[in-house]
């Protein structure tokens, strides 16, 4: 070979007692143009050392040594568990520890007096192996992904049961909250049964977090969007986040400076903080340290491959770290998923880190854990990263009066949350022209003469849903406005968890206060047109 020419780096290892002979097989490959880096072994004990130092390409064995023989050199290679090429190189063909060796899974035999033959021999085993490592490559990602996707399955499954049972149950605690605030309003302060109502709001109340969490969880929640700084968020709750972890916890914050700007609903993104907090601080019983760092970061094509569901480009990465007890495989693998906890009942509802995950679903973005026992917890939010500037929050509005005289069209399948409905609303002066479906309410409409202020109709319905309604009602009474309200969202109204332009929307479970205060903003806000 011209000297002039590149010459291929192998890193060989030489199970060898004698020096000359070693000597000579390294001398064989550099003429065949080689540029190997060796080392001699001739016993399993310094052989294992050299297999745990370096990542050889290639073993060469003699067949015969002292005390070491072509076959106990390769079962010290499969013991390793590495996947290298192993040749024989031997005095004589008749050796029956060669005979051993290669029955045992040797690659090739070649004899000491025929050394010509060993650059090809090199050269067919070095693309062999590529082969073998690229296809063992292949199937460890084919059963990553496969394990993701199960996962994935699973998820979406437990979400569209828990967005179910939200909405069936935000339909009962509508009624529950609504009659108990308005026995409350009716009652004197002193009344004996007063504090006995006033605990009835109080469940309901909580049960009406448990849902909106598992609504969060599912993607069902309505978001409304804005555009945020991170760092701004993590620096207004930095005292309450001061509070919730105690004295014992050092809190360090790692802001990064020109911080991107991400999309997402304020108050869901104050929730996958304060979650991933609280999670922090229960893992360090005894005190420890919280670290949160922001980031821009790129998510790479390779990433994106080993991450199902990650989106490769700009994110901005929110990363909690804890010093506490750490997590086995088992439990990060059920992390996500709701009511799953390993806290003593009275310290959780298990819906803490899937109300996380479903909020980081619904902005786009993605999050993933990294922990072991005894070294701590690392989740890594991304986001991802928006070209625009962060929104003004509008806190400090004025309160809007709740009353009202206009005529309102209500629809609600559901018995029971018409009724409450239709008492709040007529409670507050509203005519009220109440409906059970949406067949009905075009009857009704129709035989309606005077003008209807609102369409006030429930999501899903059978037959017709509450938007599809609208858009019927919008050719004959073009200046009707349209509240919808749901105790889960659909497609109709929520693209990928968006809150359409069209329509304004109540998240149930109704109270009097929020009805009537939704209903006050959809009748004083600017008019939009419903299209057919």
């Amino acid at each position: 070979m011209s000297e002039g020419v590149a010459k291929t780096p192998l890193n060989v290892l030489v199970a060898e007692d004698s020096e000359n002979d070693a000597t000579l097989l390294v001398r064989e490959l550099r003429r065949n143009g080689y540029e190997p880096t060796w080392e001699r072994v001739e016993d399993a004990e310094s052989m294992r050392a050299a297999l745990g130092r370096s990542p050889w390409d290639i073993v060469m064995s003699d067949s015969s040594m002292p005390h070491f023989s072509a076959r106990a050199a390769l079962d010290v290679l499969k013991q390793s568990g590495l996947d290298i090429p192993f040749v024989i190189v031997s005095g004589t063909i008749g050796e029956e520890a060669a005979v051993a060796a290669m029955r045992a899974g040797a690659s090739d035999f070649i004899l000491k007096d025929k050394l010509a033959r060993l650059a090809p021999v090199v050269d067919r085993e070095l693309r062999e192996s590529k082969v073998r490592a690229a296809s063992r490559r292949a199937e460890e990602q084919r059963g990553l992904l496969e394990e993701q996707l199960r996962q994935s399955q699973k998820m979406e499954a437990v979400g569209r049961l828990a967005g179910g049972v939200a909405h069936d149950f935000n339909n009962v605690l509508s009624v529950i909250l609504s009659y108990g605030e308005m026995i409350v309003g009716d009652l004197k302060p002193g009344d004996p049964i007063r504090a006995d109502v006033e605990e009835i709001r109080t469940a309901a109340r909580r049960a009406a977090d448990l849902t909106r969490q598992l609504l969060m969880f599912s993607r069902q929640q309505v978001i409304e969007p804005k555009v945020l700084d991170l760092n701004e968020v993590l620096a207004g709750m930095d005292k309450m986040l001061q509070r919730i972890l105690g004295a014992d916890v050092d809190l360090v914050s790692l802001p990064a400076k020109e911080l991107g700007r991400v999309r997402g609903d304020p108050s869901g993104v104050e929730q996958v903080i304060l979650n991933l907090v609280v999670n922090a601080r229960d893992a360090m019983p005894t005190g420890g340290k919280l670290t949160m760092e922001t980031a821009n970061v790129v998510l790479g094509e390779q990433y994106a491959r080993d991450h199902l569901g990650v989106k490769p480009g700009p994110h901005v990465m929110l990363a909690v770290t804890d010093t506490g007890v750490g997590m086995d495989r088992a439990t990060q693998a059920r992390i996500f998923e709701p009511f799953f906890t390993t806290k003593d009942k009275s310290k959780g509802t298990g819906l803490g880190l899937s109300t996380v995950f479903g909020i980081v679903q619904q902005c786009g973005g993605t999050i993933w854990v990294y922990s072991e026992l005894g070294k701590g917890t690392t989740f890594k939010v991304y986001l991802p990263r928006v070209d625009a500037p962060a929104d003004v929050s509008q806190a400090g509005a004025g309160q809007t009066m709740l009353r009202g005289t206009e005529t309102i069209l209500l629809v609600e399948d559901d018995d029971q949350v018409r009724v409450v409905a239709r008492g709040i609303l007529q409670r507050s002066g509203y005519r009220v022209i109440d409906a059970g479906n949406a067949a009905e309410a075009l009857l009704l409409s129709e035989q309606h003469s005077g003008p209807i202020h609102l369409l006030l109709s429930d999501v899903v319905m059978p037959h017709m849903s509450g938007p599809e309604l609208a858009k019927r009602l919008a050719s004959v009474r073009p200046d009707m406005r349209v509240l919808c309200m749901s105790g889960y969202t659909d497609d109709t109204i929520v693209r990928h968890g968006v809150l359409g332009a069209e329509v304004m929307y109540l998240q149930k479970p109704i109270t009097p206060e929020s009805l009537t205060l939704k209903v006050r903003e959809a009748l004083e806000g600017s008019a939009v047109r419903v299209e057919d």
